[in-house]
């Protein structure tokens, strides 16, 4: 059979049905894939719709009424039931947690409760999945304490990685905010120049940059839901400068909140901050184009010199060893 399979693959003809194959795959891949994408964009505005709904719903009742009927709603299901029984919100939910899923887009209550379900789950199977294979597979090479060791180093490891997933998808979301940001600011100076308010300008430069970056646009649709829900207008604005973490971001949110408290032309400040951006984009690309040639020094060495090295002296080490022979 293999042999058959060799033989076709070297043939002229086997290897023209082969090409053939793979073109016609690709032609019917390259037309049905555009029909197999799903809506990111609608699903994520989906999403901001939901929170404000939880945002009118939060005015209308007390705080601490509103969260004991959200948690009471919520914890159903094997990851609600095991934080409650074994209380791991006590345990684990530090106070920079929630705002480290909300910043990876993990806003909802069931998000919290899977992540504080995960950082006690991951450790107990990974402590037990490394003690199943030390005693089956090395049993005879490791002894007792090797292995207590192994466990104790999966079970501190598996703590730790629900945390560096989340920190992982928080920085992927803020590569992506950070990149359509420049343009969401010249679109939202040209809307404000032409007349319009805040939110109605952000619900418009959220709907165009949604192409771009989906989590900027859901970040901008969610502070806009902000905006009309909560008392303080500021607060609003500080939450999209905490979700998002960026230095560039914070830099507008404070132009907007002096803007709003104290009366000041927000045209000229967006103007300025949109220049000092687009300065600073610049300068970022020069230093990316200032590190490509140390960057491409040892890649050079291990795989273009010993190449042109080859093509030049392979030649003249052809001929000595025909002279020779």
């Amino acid at each position: 059979m293999f042999s058959d399979l060799i033989s076709l693959v070297t043939q002229t003809e086997g290897l023209v049905i082969l090409f053939a194959s793979l073109a016609a795959f690709a032609t019917a891949y390259t037309i049905v894939s555009p029909y197999l994408e799903t809506d990111k964009l609608g699903a994520r505005v989906k999403i901001v719709s939901s929170e404000r709904d939880r945002l009118r719903a939060a005015q209308k009742a007390t705080l601490e009424l509103s969260t004991t009927r959200l948690r009471e709603k919520k914890n159903v299901g094997i990851y609600a039931q095991l934080v409650a029984k074994l209380n791991l919100r006590k345990a684990f939910e530090a106070e920079g947690t929630m705002d480290m899923l909300k910043s990876a887009g993990l806003r909802r209550e069931r998000h919290l409760t899977m992540f504080l379900a995960l950082r006690a789950i991951v450790p107990i199977v990974g402590a037990i999945g490394v003690l199943v294979y030390t005693s089956s597979v090395t049993g005879s090479t490791m002894t007792l304490s090797m292995r207590l060791l192994c466990v104790m180093g999966a079970i501190i490891f598996g703590s730790y990685i629900p945390g560096i997933v989340v920190r992982n998808i928080s920085s992927k979301r803020a590569k992506s905010i950070k990149k359509g940001w420049s343009d969401a600011l010249d679109l939202m100076l040209i809307c404000i120049e032409s007349g319009m308010a805040l939110e109605p300008a952000m619900q418009r430069v959220a709907k165009e940059i949604g192409t771009q970056s989906i989590p900027l646009a859901e970040e901008m649709q969610l502070t806009v839901a902000e905006l009309a829900y909560l008392p303080d207008r500021r607060k609003a604005l500080e939450n999209l400068a905490k979700r998002t973490n960026l230095e560039t971001v914070k830099s507008v949110v404070t132009a907007l909140i002096q803007s709003e408290r104290y009366g000041t032309p927000l045209g000229s400040a967006l103007r300025v901050l949109a220049e000092e951006n687009r300065k600073e984009r610049m300068a970022e690309a020069e230093r990316k184009a200032a590190a490509l040639s140390p960057k491409l020094t040892v890649p050079m060495i291990l795989f273009f010199l010993p190449v042109i090295f080859i093509v030049i002296l392979g030649p003249s080490v052809i001929m000595v060893m025909a002279i020779k022979h």
